[in-house]
């Protein structure tokens, strides 16, 4: 496409399509990540399973349980949702302590990052929720 004689505007609104296209993208590598997580657990199963092993016995000899239930976004069957920022995908709000980033787009929008309702009203109004 020749940008040459695009106004500023067009130019804008080429930016901003490119911007959106590169979160979608982002969306969708995340959802494929997580689905091919999925995928490779099942075969994994499967192939315990097929040699009569019991898949506890054979986790804890690949991660033992200390291992297995540590740090990340997870523990146990909790699941937190991530938050992420649809103008800058690296920006990513999970739980805890509100990330610079996330304050000073708070009080840009008017929001005050010590009121619980405006921390959930934002998180709803201006970030993308992502489920693990």
């Amino acid at each position: 496409m020749e940008y040459k004689n695009l106004s500023v505007d067009e130019l804008q609104a080429q930016l901003q399509q490119v911007e959106q296209n590169k979160v979608d993208l982002e969306k969708a590598l995340y959802q494929r990540w997580h689905e091919a997580k999925a995928e490779l657990a099942h075969e994994i199963r499967e192939m315990i399973d097929s040699r009569g092993y019991d898949t506890e016995e054979i986790l804890e000899l690949v991660a033992p349980k200390r291992k297995r239930a540590g740090g990340g976004a997870k523990k146990g069957n909790r699941s937190y949702t991530r938050y992420v920022d649809p103008e800058n995908p690296s920006n990513v709000y999970v739980r805890g302590v509100l990330p610079k980033w996330m304050k000073e787009k708070m009080t840009a929008q008017g929001y005050d990052p010590s009121v619980k309702d405006d921390r959930e009203a934002f998180k709803a109004n201006y970030l993308q929720a992502m489920k693990d």
